[in-house]
């Protein structure tokens, strides 16, 4: 059995946003799921919490020397617990860095287009959000960050690596000419890691706290997307050597107060015990990839896949249609992500979330077929 070897009719029955936002014809590969059953470890982990009648508040000590274990063995990155506080999850950590840790009047940067939520984070409490875009790639355009840096003198940088939606990843070089602009023009730098542990094999991921200057910045992550485990609500705060005291001092009430026990078991359970599944699952995820490519050419959809995360950021400009992914669902009944929701002047691209059987695959594609 493949990772993604879920019966279409078991998919169904799933009361999760992905499977009851829209109609039961409606094939849905948008929001950030995954088809898939839960690792062995997962599994084993919640049954045992059930059967001892687990469901109390949190404990200590779970998924900090969790997430320090698996970064240690990844990527040779060592993090003292102390580093490490526990949130809700990704955005809410973004959004509690913001509210705690920037001036009411600040501007917070991030780059564009970008997935949704950095928007509301970026102006709570009123804040200004300033934005600067990506090159036509993906990538950072270091010139145009710093000239923002420069100009709009923002408090925070909010960084998503690997990159949500086009799925490419920040390069270690790349990571440190961020961390030099930071200190050059004093923004701190928040990096969104939570799609990390999701990339190809041969494509090197380097975490921020990892890179030459980073001593000061944040890095909000969480092991929810790696392991299937979204709706499990709990995220991780990691600080710099130089921002662990501050990152000690913010409330517990919007920090530890706010994860779920059993998140944090389950979680706990995924980086110790299912590290195996998850190089099963990113296989799948590249096969999935190459999959699409293949199947959108004879639409006349030029399709590169990305080394990262499950979507796949797909141009439709070539079509000619006013709302690419809103005709594909009222005509076709299969629903994607749009592409105006990660910036307004991306109308005519799609996300397409490929975390799913090839089967499911191609018939989200024959059913956009039918609609050309």
């Amino acid at each position: 059995m493949t990772v993604f070897d879920v019966p279409l009719d078991r998919l169904y029955q799933r009361r999760s946003m992905k499977w009851r936002r829209y109609p039961a014809a409606v094939l849905p590969l948008w929001v950030a799921e995954m088809d898939t059953y839960l690792p062995a470890a997962v599994r084993a982990a919640v049954a045992e919490a059930v059967d001892l009648g687990d469901f109390g508040y949190h404990g200590p000590g779970l998924l900090e020397p969790a997430w320090a274990r698996y970064a240690r063995d990844t990527w040779g990155l060592e993090l003292a617990t102390r580093q490490i506080a526990l949130t809700l999850d990704v955005v809410g950590a973004m959004t509690n860095a913001v509210a705690y840790l920037t001036p009411p009047d600040a501007a917070i940067a991030f780059t564009t287009p970008i997935y949704p939520p950095f928007r509301d984070a970026a102006t709570v409490g009123g804040r200004r959000a300033v934005t600067v875009d990506q090159t036509p790639e993906g990538r950072l355009d270091l010139a145009a960050l710093e000239r923002l840096f420069a100009t709009e003198r923002p408090a925070l940088f909010l960084l998503c690596n690997p990159d949500n939606p086009h799925g490419t990843i920040a390069t270690r070089a790349e990571l440190e000419a961020v961390a030099a602009l930071g200190r050059t023009y004093g923004v701190r730098i928040l990096v969104d890691e939570i799609h990390g542990l999701v990339h190809r094999a041969d494509a090197e991921f380097t975490p921020y706290l990892a890179v030459t200057g980073s001593e000061t910045g944040l890095v909000a992550t969480s092991a929810s997307k790696g392991f299937g485990l979204a709706g499990l609500k709990a995220g991780l705060l990691i600080a710099g050597p130089a921002a662990t005291d501050q990152l000690q001092r913010l409330p517990y009430e919007a920090m530890a107060g706010s994860a779920g026990h059993l998140a944090l078991i389950a979680q706990t359970a995924a980086l110790d015990g299912a590290r195996d599944w998850l190089a099963d699952m990113n296989a799948e995820v590249v096969a999935n990839k190459a999959l699409l490519a293949e199947l959108l050419a004879p639409l006349g959809l030029a399709y590169e896949p990305s080394p990262a995360t499950y979507f796949a950021w797909v141009d439709c400009s070539v079509l000619g249609l006013p709302d690419p992914t809103d005709h594909f669902l009222r005509e076709g009944a299969v629903a994607f992500n749009p592409g105006w929701s990660y910036d307004p002047r991306f109308g005519q691209w799609t996300r397409i979330n490929v975390a799913t059987s090839p089967a499911v695959l191609r018939e989200a594609v024959r059913r956009v077929a039918t609609t050309l």
